[in-house]
């Protein structure tokens, strides 16, 4: 066998120990991680719930979510701890610089229309807007013909509903 022939099947070889070697540094980093962890600490779970760790045991962590709600987690779980900073601005918003010039969103689009009687309905803006009918239609009644017909008019064929041969 020569170089040549060989070559791909070592390239191969080669890729594949590389991408495990990468996977088992990120284990081990993430287990490492998981066996530092303290009572008080904010983490991130793989699901996105940010908590504080309560007590932590063999293969479990019990994390409160909200105060006074405990859950019982696997240490697996754990996707990220954070420092004290970023937790209390994840969580509590604390840290938020509030003195940015961005614009106050409201909670309501009332505010965002212009007229200065947006609260007011129109009578008592004093306006004579048109009311919107958003009923139904009335539909023909059985005896009144439907629009395009007029009364007593055959079909053309000749031949009326429920005969045999009608369309």
């Amino acid at each position: 066998m020569n170089l040549v022939t060989l070559l791909p099947f070592i390239v191969l070889i080669g890729a594949m120990f590389l991408m495990t070697r990468s996977a088992k540094k990120k284990q081990q980093a993430a287990a490492q991680m998981r066996d530092h962890l303290v009572p008080g600490t904010g983490v991130r779970t793989i699901g996105g719930m940010y908590a504080t760790v309560k007590e932590i045991g063999e293969d479990t962590i019990t994390l409160e979510v909200a105060p006074g709600v405990h859950a019982i987690y696997a240490k697996n779980s754990i996707g990220a701890v954070l420092d004290d900073a970023e937790y209390n601005r994840i969580v509590h918003g604390i840290g938020d610089d509030l003195t940015i010039d961005t614009p106050v969103v409201p909670d309501d689009a009332s505010s965002l229309t212009l007229d200065k009687d947006a609260d007011k309905t129109a009578d008592e803006a004093g306006t004579d807007a048109p009311k919107l009918d958003l009923g139904k239609k009335d539909e023909p009644k059985a005896d009144e013909p439907k629009d395009g017909e007029t009364k007593g008019e055959e079909p053309k064929d000749g031949k009326a509903d429920g005969e045999a041969g009608a369309k």
